[in-house]
């Protein structure tokens, strides 16, 4: 599928009045789709218009049951290094709804820009290099793995503004670091690279060539059941910090609808006869 043709699935789904991507790149390569943040000069820093269209895409990608993985990176020198205020301050009117936002009692549009990612039925790898900041940082979290190169720099940087993250990472951040771990880095806003956010686990690995190993595992990911991947996914956001009876629950429920499904047989076949057989389109949508 081409870049203009994705662009009018995303805008169909969303509805949105967004002209053409000019923040967001997004591509195929297979059954693998890349999301490209491509405001380099500004080491992605986003405003308004990617906001919107990460969600965009994030949306669209979730019904689009062709792919397997989504790699999730940026343009230029940085990954993200977090929200651009100065752009975002010279919009007063967006910047004013932007603040009314925050009285809404549902998720608001820069919490989903986060969140939309775990939405997805298949994995979304981000791939982090220079700068991953603020709302850039809870991007990544968003994400189902994150590959960062060793001098990566991380931050949970809002502390710097006065501010708490908001962008969906009090969720995100809960379910990888303890949360005395959690406190440090929201309170302090410390820049750690990207070998020491490993050992902190905001980080899934650490390598030279992240696009590369992020491939990687993609690769060896599309080798399962597309369908077993999405209940995977699906499962474990919904019973990691559930109570135990709640999370046995889901287990039940999910292993229910794939047991005996064509994906299933498919699997089992494979493993019993030592042999790759080609999956059916993923039916699993949450």
């Amino acid at each position: 599928m081409t870049e203009a043709s994705l662009l009018n699935v995303f805008k169909s789904a969303v509805g949105s009045n967004i002209d053409g991507f000019s923040t967001v790149r997004v591509s195929e390569e297979g059954e693998l789709a890349h999301v490209t943040l491509s405001r380099p000069e500004k080491h992605n820093g986003i405003d308004f218009r990617m906001l919107k269209e990460l969600i965009a895409v994030a949306e669209s990608l979730r019904h689009k049951r062709g792919i397997r993985a989504v790699i999730l990176r940026g343009e230029g020198p940085s990954f993200c290094a977090g929200l651009d205020f100065k752009s975002v301050l010279a919009d007063p009117v967006q910047a004013a709804l932007g603040f009314a936002r925050l009285w809404s009692p549902t998720t608001n549009v820069f919490q989903r820009m986060s969140l939309a990612w775990r939405d997805i039925p298949v994995p979304v790898l981000a791939v982090v290099h220079g700068s991953c900041f603020g709302g850039g940082l809870q991007l990544a979290l968003g994400a189902d793995f994150r590959f960062a190169t060793p001098d990566a720099k991380l931050s949970v940087m809002e502390a710097k503004w006065g501010l708490i993250p908001d962008m969906g990472g009090t969720v995100t951040l809960r379910e990888l670091v303890p949360i005395d771990v959690a406190k440090e880095l929201a309170m302090t806003g410390r820049i750690v690279s990207g070998i020491e956010a490993k050992a902190l686990g905001l980080v899934t690995h650490i390598s030279d060539d992240p696009l590369e190993d992020a491939k990687k595992l993609a690769a060896e990911i599309a080798t399962r059941s597309p369908d077993s991947v999405a209940a995977a996914k699906s499962l474990l956001h919904r019973a990691w910090s559930g109570a135990q009876d709640v999370a046995l629950s889901w287990e039940r429920r999910f292993q229910r609808r794939l047991l005996g499904s064509k994906n299933q047989r498919i699997a089992l076949k494979a493993s019993l006869e030592k042999q790759t057989i080609a999956f059916s389109p993923r039916k699993w949508r949450g």
